[in-house]
């Protein structure tokens, strides 16, 4: 007697699913969007992007130079005449107005670079190379225009000419200027630390890869 053939069992190598499946429709494959893919905007896109935040953040510059040269302590000096000709001295030697006309350009500044980067992270979560350079060099032309501006807004530049205008021991305001032309990087500086803490805490986040260690786990071959 023999004995009934009995079926062969299956391959225990065959995986559960199918190897082979049918692709995404176009809009999944892009991320969901036409112009936006999985791994963010073109470059082009992203170069579009970066020229306009550089732009406004230029033209920004300003504001930054009208406040500066509303909120920045006058320097007092006072005119001197003799029979060499006039001079000009300080009137409060020992006085701090300079150090504050640098400081409050530098507070102003930083302000302004952590309030652009807020505004461009809003504008633009994913960010990216072109967005961050946009936001240095955009940064340090505002604090450019911003310098230029205020002193040309502040009192006159020619101090003998104002002393002789407001007469002997009058007292008028110094020339608005920057003492520290490192405060010219503030801006710059501040708005890339603060976009990068921002893209850092809030940013997109890349996808997880699927976990393979389940029980419908395609065994190793």
């Amino acid at each position: 007697m023999t004995a009934p053939l009995t079926p062969p069992p299956p391959p225990h190598d065959q995986p559960s699913h199918q190897a082979w499946q049918a692709p995404p429709p176009a809009g999944e494959a892009a991320g969901g969007s036409g112009e936006y893919g999985q791994d963010g905007p073109g470059m082009k896109t992203e170069l579009r992007e970066a020229a306009i935040v550089a732009v406004v953040l230029a033209v920004s510059g300003v504001l930054l130079g009208l406040l500066w040269q509303w909120l920045a302590p006058h320097v007092p000096l006072v005119g001197d005449q003799s029979a060499k000709g006039w001079a000009v001295y300080l009137k409060d030697t020992e006085g701090e107005q300079a150090a504050g006309v640098d400081g409050t350009f530098t507070l102003l500044a930083l302000a302004f670079g952590a309030v652009s980067a807020v505004a461009v992270f809003l504008w633009r979560r994913r960010g990216g190379v072109p967005l961050v350079v946009a936001l240095g060099v955009g940064g340090l032309l505002a604090s450019l225009l911003a310098w230029r501006m205020g002193m040309w807004l502040g009192p006159e530049q020619d101090v003998i000419a104002h002393a002789k205008a407001v007469g002997k021991g009058v007292t008028f305001s110094a020339p608005l200027k920057l003492g520290a032309k490192g405060a010219l990087l503030a801006w710059s500086l501040a708005a890339l630390l603060v976009h990068l803490g921002l893209t850092a805490l809030f940013g997109p986040r890349d996808p997880e890869l699927p976990y393979e260690d389940g029980p419908h786990a395609t065994p190793p071959a």
